[in-house]
């Protein structure tokens, strides 16, 4: 009997029979039918004795006068030779009285199972019996560690939010952009860590932050500004940290992560900066309106420039002037939900998404002008892309 532990390869065959036939006519066929085809050193029932090929395995049924099954055989041959094994299987033509015709289905590299399972159980053993990451060595273990923090990346809330997975037993947690940043702070063992992806904040974030303490971690840029302005807005914050001025968290090290929550500030001193700057806003809108209407028409720097740090969007018609004025948040659903047959384009204080890009596509948009671009995996042929700092370089002329 072959020692299973010896097995490299797996024969796996399909056979039909025009007639009824049993497992014994199809073994009897396979070693009957071979004998002497290939010489002696591939002789089966030679190799099958010295353990070279395992028992052969037979499923067969019949059904309406004819028969199919599976032939399944081990070997522990090398490749070339149990590739010859399986080809003379396809020879044979008959099975006891009835005309048969066996077709091989594939070759099954165990050694090949075997690796997938060790990298399967690895991911489990780290997981589970060891507190601290092991050291980088081969593309075995790095890719055990990469697949370690994608698991642990869940969907959470009715939005599937991307989280860590200590969200609902951490009394803290802490608010990031986008799934980026969640997988870096799970890089360095960070798991109450959840993502509102973009400047719509979502309810479930909303709710969380009036029983859990809220750290809000942005990037030191222009978007990292808009999120906070709006979770300020909607949510319950208690502390605010910022990266580096122009980095993103999804790019710090463990080193600039800690530092960066060791300086976190509470949110009353981000108010209270805030006040006299939300004022002098509130008078720069008034001044804009009465400018709409004296129906000069503007470039889409301009428009930009007048709507910064408003969180606001302006759906323009084709000569620049505004059609309707909304707030980020409602952007998506007002372009989804009214009519944007006189729409051109939007200008937008806010970050360009995917669905954004998908719904200003399907409604017939000329252009989307926002702070910057998010994780644009498609952009339609027909619709432009602007952000603030290429409005800037061009002077934004539509």
């Amino acid at each position: 009997m072959q020692n299973s532990e010896t097995i490299k390869y797996v024969i796996h065959a399909n056979i039909t029979a025009e007639g009824v036939v049993e497992r014994p006519d199809v073994v009897g066929a396979i070693f009957g039918q071979t004998e002497g085809l290939l010489g002696e050193e591939l002789d089966l029932r030679d190799l099958q004795k010295t353990g070279r090929i395992g028992r052969i395995e037979v499923q067969i049924e019949s059904k309406g006068g004819k028969s199919r099954g599976k032939i399944m055989i081990p070997s522990s041959l090398d490749k070339v030779e149990t590739a010859i094994i399986a080809a003379a299987l396809e020879t044979i033509d008959r099975v006891g009285p009835c005309v048969a015709h066996i077709s091989v289905e594939k070759i099954e590299d165990v050694r090949s199972t075997k690796r997938k399972q060790i990298i399967e159980r690895a991911k489990v053993i780290l997981r589970n019996m060891f507190s601290e990451g092991v050291p980088e060595s081969d593309e075995i273990i790095e890719e055990v560690k990469q697949a370690i923090r994608v698991e642990e990346v869940c969907q959470y809330g009715k939005e599937k939010l991307p989280a860590g997975p200590n969200i609902d037993d951490s009394d803290a947690i802490i608010v990031v952009e986008g799934r980026a940043d969640v997988l870096n702070l799970l890089k360095y063992g960070i798991k109450n860590v959840i993502a509102v992806e973009g400047t719509n904040i979502p309810e479930t974030v909303v709710e969380l932050s009036k029983r859990k303490i809220v750290t809000a971690f942005l990037d030191g840029d222009r978007g990292g500004d808009l999120i906070l302005k709006e979770l300020l807005q909607r949510a319950e914050v208690d502390y605010v940290a910022r990266a580096p001025e122009g980095r993103g968290v999804e790019e710090l090290t463990y080193k600039e992560i800690v530092k960066a929550l060791r300086n976190k500030v509470p949110v009353e001193q981000i108010s209270e900066a805030r006040k006299v700057r939300r004022r002098d806003l509130r008078t720069e809108e008034s001044a804009e309106r009465e400018v709409e209407r004296s129906g000069e028409r503007k470039s889409l720097k301009e428009h930009m420039e007048e709507i910064s740090g408003t969180l606001m969007a302006r759906l323009l018609r084709e000569d620049n002037s505004v059609l309707k004025e909304v707030p980020v948040r409602d952007l998506a659903n007002t372009l989804s939900e009214g009519n944007s047959r006189d729409v051109c384009g939007v200008v937008f204080d806010g970050i360009i998404t995917q669905r954004l890009v998908d719904i200003a596509s399907e409604k017939g948009l000329k252009f989307l002008a926002g702070v910057k671009k998010g994780n644009l995996m498609r952009v339609p042929a027909n619709l432009k892309i602007m952000t603030a700092d290429e409005l800037e370089e061009t002077g934004g002329e539509s």
